[in-house]
């Protein structure tokens, strides 16, 4: 039984993401659990100003949540009638990165699948503020989906990587799932100057050969000094539909993320973002 958690703001970004995540595991038996934590909602509210008050107002806050997520439970089971999937929707006074943590370690999630932007869709920025947060620090793999991406089976998978880093066989073996029932091909990309691998690298990279067996694996290495760059430029020169990177210490992806503002990033994401988080699980 795979277990996927999907945060909503009730936004048609956050929807799209839900259609998104039914079609991508239609053809396994999938328990999802849909969530929407509110405390910033309440905390945040203008009229906020004694604690008689805050209590009124949480209360109703979570009364809309239920019934929003009723309506999204009634959608979505119209949407796709799928026997293979179970729903459970989730409203929580908290924030959304510790509870989407807490649901992730309580319900043993396989992955979360979220929007790139929530209600707010500047389009200006790749992630809004609450997907850059989730990308950084929820201890399980995320996907982000674009607004307005359709669904579209993932054949051809960029996966950057400088193969320094160890890889959770957990999270490989969904990446293998995927690629078998869309019979996908996964490009790997080193973008470096030198052709020869260390030992690390090279074992590092035979881990993800024994990994992802049935999956047609092409090794790619480019060199390029603006790592966002070529990746970019990868997915437009080889038309890639579905891009995986791990985040983890001294990663490609840190790279990308920890920069001074969310602004910066300059990773143009019009396909779904899989992140493979090597953080700790407790």
């Amino acid at each position: 039984m795979r277990k996927i958690l999907i945060p909503t703001d009730f936004s048609e970004n956050a929807m799209n993401a839900i259609r998104y995540a039914v079609e991508l595991f239609k053809y396994e038996r999938s328990d999802f659990f849909i969530m929407h934590a509110f405390a910033d909602e309440v905390y945040d509210h203008n009229t906020l100003v004694s604690r008689e008050i805050f209590e009124e107002l949480k209360e109703t806050v979570q009364k809309h949540a239920d019934v929003e997520l009723e309506a999204i439970l009634k959608d979505v089971k119209e949407i796709s009638p799928n026997p293979r999937h179970t729903y459970q929707i989730v409203s929580t006074f908290g924030t959304l990165i510790d509870e989407a943590n807490d649901l992730v370690d309580k319900e043993n999630i396989d992955i979360l699948i979220m929007g790139t932007k929530g209600k707010t869709d500047d389009r200006n920025i790749t992630f809004g503020s609450n997907t850059l947060q989730v990308l950084k620090y929820v201890k399980c793999p995320v996907l982000a989906v674009p607004n307005g991406c359709k669904y579209d089976s993932p054949k051809r998978i960029l996966f950057p990587t400088d193969y320094l880093i160890p890889y959770k066989r957990r999270e490989l073996k969904l990446l293998s799932t995927l690629t078998k029932s869309f019979r996908s091909t996964i490009n790997f990309l080193h973008i470096s100057g030198f052709e020869k691998l260390s030992i690390r690298q090279e074992d590092n990279k035979a881990f993800l050969e024994e990994s992802l067996p049935d999956a047609e694996l092409r090794f790619n290495r480019i060199s390029s000094d603006d790592l966002t760059s070529a990746i970019n430029q990868f997915i437009e020169d080889h038309e890639i539909d579905f891009l995986v990177m791990v985040n983890s210490r001294r990663s490609y992806l840190e790279s990308i993320l920890y920069q001074s503002t969310i602004d910066k990033i300059g990773l143009h994401i019009k396909i779904p973002f899989l992140t493979m988080q090597n953080l700790q699980r407790y």
